[in-house]
């Protein structure tokens, strides 16, 4: 994630912020091979290469942390008006990461938390179409008309979706709930929701199961794991880096 020079000289043993922004000022801090004067300017330690008077600044660890969200907790790094983060739920780390995409607030599930900026921007474009699963609870069995419109895809505010592969899992025979399981290969905002909303079916639990080929199987609500080797390198493999 790009952050202010300033503040990424300053993180890597500069000196003060103000200090820092004396060497920016002074044409001592370089960004992949320029010069850069501006006190705005901004970069990215995943992905950018920084200097200073020549010498380069070590890129972080890279690294890709799992977490089962629980309903709740909205996605965002920094919100004063937020009472609960998914920040708050992530162990103490040797670099700071930042949320894949995200949940909205009552949803629960897969969410990826990495500092791989490039891989970041790459999972979440829909150039890649990297699939989404998501299982969401219904009040009623939507009809095979209702089903055919999310195949086709749904017009919203915001233009038509692409299709969406649904299927239905089953019905709770005493409440007449139903329960289906829907993918995705774009990521707008609230869009399991609205999808759902839109076929006359408001969504009453919602939660992402998978995301590309990651699961939360096995890791309770709330909790965190550090991806394997093999699981970032197909992450890597799916989006072609």
């Amino acid at each position: 994630m790009a952050e202010r020079l300033q503040k990424l000289l300053a993180a890597a043993g500069y000196g003060s912020r103000r200090a820092c922004e004396v060497l920016i000022l002074e044409g001592r801090v370089s960004v992949n091979g320029a010069v850069v004067t501006e006190l705005g300017s901004k970069a990215d330690l995943s992905s950018d290469v920084v200097a200073v008077d020549g010498k380069l600044i070590p890129r972080p660890r890279l690294l890709y942390v799992l977490m089962n969200k629980p309903a709740g907790y909205v996605t965002t790094v920094r919100d004063p008006h937020a009472s609960r983060s998914v920040m708050q739920l992530l162990p103490e780390l040797p670099a700071r990461v930042f949320p894949v995409g995200r949940l909205d607030k009552e949803t629960s599930g897969v969410l990826l938390f990495t500092n791989d900026g490039a891989l970041a921007n790459r999972l979440t474009h829909p150039s890649h179409g990297v699939p989404k699963t998501y299982r969401a609870v219904v009040k009623t069995t939507p009809s095979d008309a209702a089903l055919e419109k999310l195949r086709k895809g749904v017009r919203l505010e915001d233009g038509m979706t692409a299709p969406a592969d649904v299927r239905v899992l089953g019905q709770d025979r005493k409440s007449g709930r139903c329960t289906l399981e829907l993918v995705l290969k774009e990521g707008r905002n609230r869009q399991v929701r609205r999808m759902l909303e839109a076929v006359g079916h408001p969504v009453e639990e919602l939660a992402r199961t998978r995301f590309g080929p990651l699961s939360t199987h096995r890791l309770p609500k709330g909790a965190c794991r550090m991806l394997s080797k093999a699981e970032v390198e197909r992450l890597l493999r799916l989006v072609g880096q």
